[in-house]
């Protein structure tokens, strides 16, 4: 007799292939419905993805900078006074020397007129006080000489008497009178020798100082005449006179900026640099710029620390000779490096760094069908990168436009 088999409902077979079924329902709801957060979905192509990568960095920044002469000088008007001649116009060139203007000031012709006569007046008394010195130099010597005859005769006479007294030929008087008379002329050249010793000391002592103040006196005379020829403005260098503010008739106060003259024969790049740069720049820093297609390099030689409206300025000499064509007045954008080139992991800048501050960012999913909010830190920076420290590998990655329409959400989901 046949009998009916039933079919297990529950077969082990049945049971797996439901379980993968229901565990790829799950995942696709877990990654649908599953995650934790808020989630916004965006359009993918309103969105700029780039990719981290691995590769060399320099941080730099952007500066614009203008040719320079090498050297500048300028002329200030040293004595005050009215535009009388003008020898040469703006632009000329000149050479060390050569007269630019002439200035008139008769205040300042009759002050220098009344100096030199003072100073050759205090010159002529003490060329008297040092001749009246001599003559009393000249006393001395004569008084000596004058001792030293007595002193001889009376020696003489002194010897001559001794002998005889003696021999009792003379009488007491006579040689105690001859005895005082060689003693008077001995006490006498000493005071005489005295005398001209301090003389010496004191004529040596005197002629120094009327030479110093010789010495004085004919620099205050050239001094003064000095004066007068600071009225004639000449031009301190060979170059160019770039500007020329005076006109006939014109009156100048004494250190009022007449023009100046510009060295031409090479060239500098003056360059203005944000202050938050300030503490990083210093000379010997090395820039780039490109000038008709051929890139040159600059190296900084001076840094000025004045902060001017947010900003201060350094100057650049050229790194192997000046391009040439370059002109004074150009403007040249150069890359001012602020470190050396080193590897590594970069990601490109975006808008997002104003949300985020380089704090986080969305980083896209393997699948390319969501992306979420992930810490990360950056580091240096220049225009085109950024460094990154933490939180980003090479090949992820990363939604760099602008997130401020997304919101506080943890989850972009891509349509």
């Amino acid at each position: 007799m046949d009998r009916a088999i039933h079919r297990k409902p529950w077969a082990p077979k049945r049971i797996v292939f439901l379980g993968l079924a229901a565990i790829a329902i799950l995942a696709i709801l877990y990654q649908l419905f599953g995650h934790s957060g808020s989630r916004l979905n965006v359009d993918s192509e309103k969105i700029s993805i780039t990719e981290v990568v691995q590769g060399p960095f320099q941080e730099f920044t952007p500066v614009n900078g203008t040719v320079l002469p090498i050297q500048t000088f300028y002329l200030d008007a040293v004595e005050g006074g009215r535009v009388e001649t003008r020898f040469v116009e703006a632009g000329a060139m000149v050479k060390r020397g050569d007269p630019i203007l002439r200035l008139n000031n008769t205040n300042l012709q009759l002050d220098v007129m009344y100096r030199e006569a003072l100073s050759y007046e205090q010159i002529n008394n003490a060329r008297n006080t040092r001749i009246s010195i001599e003559q009393n130099s000249i006393k001395v010597r004569q008084e000596i000489a004058e001792v030293e005859l007595g002193l001889e005769k009376a020696t003489r006479t002194f010897v001559r008497d001794s002998a005889l007294h003696n021999r009792g030929l003379i009488s007491q008087l006579e040689f105690t009178q001859s005895r005082d008379e060689y003693q008077y002329w001995l006490k006498r050249r000493t005071i005489s020798q005295e005398n001209a010793r301090q003389d010496s000391i004191l004529r040596v002592n005197q002629i120094g100082q009327l030479e110093e103040s010789m010495k004085r006196l004919t620099a205050n005379v050239t001094m003064t005449r000095k004066n007068l020829e600071n009225l004639t403005i000449r031009a301190p260098i060979n170059g160019q006179l770039s500007s020329l503010n005076a006109e006939i008739g014109q009156s100048k106060n004494p250190g009022e900026r007449l023009g100046q003259i510009d060295v031409l024969d090479s060239f500098k790049v003056r360059v203005a640099v944000d202050e938050y740069y300030i503490s990083r720049v210093s000379a010997g820093q090395t820039g780039e710029f490109e000038l008709a297609g051929e890139r040159h390099r600059l190296r900084i030689g001076k840094v000025y620390p004045e902060v001017r409206e947010g900003r201060f300025e350094v100057d650049m000499e050229f790194v192997g000779g000046e391009p040439e064509g370059i002109r004074r007045g150009q403007t040249l954008q150069i890359r001012l490096e602020l470190g050396d080139l080193a590897e590594a992991t970069l990601l490109s800048r975006g808008g997002f760094y104003q949300k985020t501050g380089g704090q986080w960012a969305y980083v896209v999913d393997p699948s390319g069908d969501f992306a979420v909010k992930r810490p990360i830190r950056l580091g240096r920076q220049n225009p085109l990168v950024f460094e990154v420290l933490e939180g980003l590998r090479p090949g992820e990655r990363v939604v760099t436009s602008t997130y401020d329409n997304f919101g506080e959400a943890d989850r972009l989901v891509f349509r």
